[in-house]
């Protein structure tokens, strides 16, 4: 049998002719990556400075309260947001804003590990910050914070990024949005999470030079590299709790060195 190739080859052409073209390739809409969360410690722990586990008569000396209103109940620390509105000023009083709960610990670190267990019992948010009160260049002396919300944890460098006197003052100026916008770049990160209200969970805060790195019961949950945190004099830790109501315990400090020097 002789096979006719050019009317095969011909019966092949009418037959693509018939097929509808293809659609072009759309690129992928670029998505930012969050960085990678180191998945060891950044800290190496050493002398431990502070430890509380609420089971004492009264309450360590180190203690202070910052922004009403913390309590120290069935052995462990309780804060709920009290100052939940902002007062307008008036009569010649200032105004007072509205202002997660804040307990302090006067521990002075440069590189250090907070460790504590938290609980979520109708608190928003619950977090861990380090202030310097002395340093003048950013708002109330506030230099970096680790905040925990059921749906995800946030590293915030407030020294040179939200809490910078400069950017605070331009914040307040509708038509700096863009020019603030720029100069927040890569101080601020939030990873997703999945939290339960009810149920304690193990919270690690590490600050070793620029890094901090964030882990929930031993999880790698958050990391933030910014300069701002590597704040030399961080004299005071603090607790916050936005909301009502949310739970420390078990509270410990070390003194840190990098993994990695």
């Amino acid at each position: 049998m002789k096979i006719n190739f050019a009317l095969v080859v011909a019966l092949c052409l009418a037959t693509f002719a018939e097929l509808p073209a293809a659609e072009p390739v759309k690129p992928k809409a670029a998505v930012a990556k969050l960085p990678a969360v180191p998945a060891e410690s950044i800290a190496k722990k050493a002398e431990l400075l502070f430890s509380d586990d609420f089971q004492a008569a009264t309450p360590a000396k180190e203690w202070h309260r910052v922004v009403p209103t913390f309590a120290f109940e069935n052995g462990a620390l309780k804060g709920s947001q009290t100052r939940d509105v902002t007062i307008p000023a008036a009569d010649g009083k200032p105004e007072i804003r509205a202002h997660a709960a804040v307990h302090g610990l006067e521990i002075p670190t440069k590189d250090c590990v907070v460790e504590c267990r938290i609980k979520f019992d109708g608190a928003t948010m619950i977090d861990v910050e380090f202030d310097d009160r002395k340093y003048t260049g950013a708002h109330y002396g506030h230099l970096c914070r680790a905040q925990v919300r059921l749906n995800g944890v946030t590293i915030i460098d407030e020294r040179d990024g939200n809490m910078r006197n400069d950017i605070r003052e331009m914040r307040n100026d509708p038509t700096k949005k863009a020019e603030v916008a720029k100069l927040l770049v890569g101080r601020q990160v939030t990873y997703p999470a999945k939290l339960e209200a009810g149920r304690w969970y193990v919270l690690v805060v590490e600050t070793v030079g620029e890094e901090m790195r964030v882990t929930i019961d031993g999880a790698p949950a958050a990391y933030l590299k910014s300069s701002g945190i590597a704040h030399a004099t961080k004299s005071k830790i603090e607790l916050g709790v936005a909301g009502k109501d949310g739970w420390f315990d078990d509270v410990k400090v070390w003194n840190a060195a990098p993994i990695n020097p």
